[in-house]
């Protein structure tokens, strides 16, 4: 060995090798690609599970409380599993324009892995709806916004019929590959935990996502990578909750604006979801949504959105139904920076202000 390759081997100084190479690489074996599958990647997936004491001193009785933190992907959501893959195949189809319909975490993706994979991206969103950092996403990757007078569920129904009579690719839920990639979180759970858990409590708008994550816990659990199934535990917002109310709600409402959808395309996957994991639904309110951000916040250091902290706001509501020792996972879906304006009106946090530039009075105002 020459001296320049001791030094190398000593002091490791080859080109860095990344160790995540995105989840379509590291499971590809599960997914529907090929050799002619060109993968548009931004290394999304292989988020962590964090393990949230906090949580587990409300409920007790030897309860282990883990956070699937999916907020943590490149654009902030966990839109960009099913993204990578839906615009993967879609670039392998030749196809040279993608649109959505979205409450903003959607139309970040979509614009962001369509612009990596050198497509244009359009997406509907219900105007004054979106929250600013998902809607400032969209137009920095590049995306070509419309904004209609009307709901998520009007934006939906219009893409679904400009998809069917012009050349252009739709890439919601309802695009059978997105739903391939998001199962992919099941999987390393699975993989994080050596097990599944008892408990999947996820957030539920379009539930889409709630299907992927069953699909992939059988894939798993049929080829013997875990020996059991976990209840799924659905939560949506109580003036959104059509899979509660089992009705379309016309007027969804809620701050969570991630899942303030009326009326989901995956409705009947969610119910078998929930059905033969012998799972069940709940809506919470507004108010246990914000309780629930505010302690991951504050007493986790975990920045979610709103939409996401109804996983953990339903887990509390339930606790009392939750067998002793057992392991639950909640799915945080998208990051707290994509909704600024509810960080700051709602928080428990001390802030100072018009202080004197001196020492003296930073020192007193700090307890000193």
């Amino acid at each position: 060995m020459s001296l320049i390759e001791k030094i190398k081997d000593r002091f490791d100084l080859s080109p860095i090798k990344p160790k995540w190479p995105g989840l379509i690489e590291n499971y590809k074996k599960w997914l529907p690609v090929n050799a002619n599958t060109p993968i548009i990647t931004l290394k999304e997936g292989g988020t962590p599970l964090i393990r949230v004491g906090s949580i587990e001193k409300r409920i007790g009785r030897g309860i282990r409380v883990y956070v699937k933190y999916d907020g943590l992907n490149p654009t902030g959501s966990f839109k960009d599993r099913g993204m990578t893959m839906a615009i993967s195949k879609a670039k392998e189809d030749g196809c040279e324009a993608v649109i959505c319909a979205s409450t903003g975490n959607t139309s970040a993706s979509a614009a962001a892995y369509a612009r990596r994979g050198g497509m244009r991206a359009f997406v509907l969103i219900p105007d004054g709806y979106v929250a600013q950092g998902k809607l400032a996403q969209a137009l920095v990757y590049g995306a070509e916004v419309l904004a209609i007078k009307g709901n998520f569920d009007k934006a939906l129904d219009i893409v679904r019929e400009i998809a069917e009579k012009y050349p252009i690719t739709l890439v919601n839920s309802v695009n059978p590959y997105r739903i391939q990639g998001q199962k992919t979180s099941a999987f390393e759970i699975v993989d994080a935990l050596g097990e599944a858990p008892d408990w999947l409590c996820i957030p539920m708008g379009n539930a889409g996502n709630i299907t992927a994550y069953w699909m992939g816990f059988q894939e798993y659990f049929k080829a013997g990578h875990s020996t059991i199934l976990p209840k799924m535990m659905g939560f949506q917002a109580k003036g959104s909750a059509p899979l509660i109310l089992n009705a379309i709600v016309k007027e969804p409402e809620t701050i969570a604006t991630a899942i303030r959808i009326g009326n989901p395309v995956n409705r009947e996957k969610a119910m078998i979801a929930k059905e033969e994991s012998k799972g069940s639904f709940l809506a919470v309110t507004d108010e246990e949504i914000i309780n629930a951000y505010k302690i991951l916040g504050k007493e986790e250091g975990i920045f979610c959105e709103p939409a996401s902290a109804a996983s953990v706001a339903g887990l509390l509501k339930r606790k009392q139904e939750i067998p002793n020792k057992s392991t639950i996972v909640c799915v945080l879906t998208g990051n707290g920076l994509k909704d600024p304006d509810c960080a700051i009106t709602n928080n428990d946090a001390v802030f100072h202000s018009d202080l004197d530039a001196n020492l003296k009075t930073v020192a007193k105002t700090m307890g000193f």
